[in-house]
């Protein structure tokens, strides 16, 4: 029985080693992943040593234009949909944060591995210099509403007004976490997600934030899990999950006096409904969306119903033709 079992660890073990040698990922150069993922319009501009990858779409005559954050291990990419129903209109400004898409991790000026939400208003309010934007409407989805606010907050005179899209910020309890958040809490597996990423572990991450899994296609998968293999992302992540405080200074969110538009996914097990229902409670006459049936990106997941009120929200007439998903 003994000799049996030490036969069976022994297989085990190989097996284990085989899969975690299937599933080694390395970091991948960022000048390989511009070709794909960086088309026009996309442009990279450098904001105080930090080279950033950016979109500036529509009427650069626009006096308030629109500057759209996307949220943790996403990019630029998750706002298309919006953008294609809002450039005719507005002057619309995507970029990948640092530590995500193509943008990598922070550098020149800034301080290595501060990922903090304060770190990222400071950057933002950089890039509107280096843009020569006086004043924006900032939107945000997640971590993106959540330096959307405390860029308000920090600079009040420079946001003009407010749309948080599942935003991050007060103190909340999720039903589910993406796995990778999870294993980047514990140092040991932590270290390991910088050399090994199972393309099916960024799959069930992806899925786990959609309200409907069925609409997560493979070229979906594709762009999250190459993004993330970008030199020095899977690092910055971990260091931005590690140091990620929920609900730190959330007192500063009462005190904002923008006007403000809350959107919110039914189904988001990330940061649950209720936490939009008190954020509408905190912020002064500000207007909550619920869209029932979609998850913790619902401008990605249904662009065409979650920019309705968006456009709304700005006044902007209807758009020729309705944003769709990429497919």
């Amino acid at each position: 029985m003994s000799e049996r079992l030490m036969r069976l660890l022994g297989v085990l073990m190989m097996l284990g080693a085989l899969m975690l040698a299937l599933s080694r990922a390395p970091d991948m150069p960022v000048q390989g992943l511009v070709a794909r993922w960086a088309p026009p319009p996309s442009d990279f501009i450098e904001v105080r040593g930090q080279l950033v990858h950016l979109r500036d779409e529509g009427p650069r005559g626009d006096p308030l234009p629109l500057v759209l954050m996307h949220g943790t291990s996403a990019s630029l990419h998750t706002w298309e949909g919006w953008v294609r129903a809002l450039r005719g209109q507005r002057r619309v400004i995507t970029f990948d944060l640092p530590g995500f898409g193509l943008t990598g991790p922070f550098t020149g000026e800034y301080t290595p591995g501060d990922y903090g939400g304060d770190a990222y208003a400071q950057f933002v309010l950089d890039l509107l210099d280096a843009l020569q934007v006086r004043r924006a409407v900032l939107v945000g989805n997640s971590l993106g509403g959540e330096v959307a606010w405390r860029t308000a907050w920090r600079a009040p005179e420079r946001v003009a007004a407010l749309v948080l899209v599942d935003a991050s910020g007060l103190p909340f309890t999720p039903d589910k976490v993406p796995i990778a958040f999870t294993l980047a809490r514990v140092p040991v597996l932590a270290h390991s997600l910088e050399w090994v990423l199972p393309r099916g572990m960024v799959a069930a991450s992806v899925a786990q934030v959609y309200g409907d899994p069925a609409r997560v296609t493979p070229a979906l998968v594709d762009r999250y899990f190459e993004l993330t293999l970008r030199d020095g992302n899977r690092r910055a992540l971990i260091q931005r999950i590690q140091g990620m405080v929920i609900g730190a200074d959330a007192e500063r969110i009462a005190t904002l006096k923008q006007p403000t538009l809350i959107l919110w996914g039914g189904r988001d097990r990330l940061i649950p409904p209720e936490v939009g229902r008190r954020l509408q409670q905190q912020i002064a006459g500000s207007r909550l969306v619920v869209f029932d049936e979609l998850g913790h990106v619902p401008q990605e997941e249904d662009p065409a119903r979650s920019v309705a009120p968006v456009r709304e929200f700005l006044g902007l007439s209807a758009p020729a033709a309705a944003a769709s998903a990429p497919r």
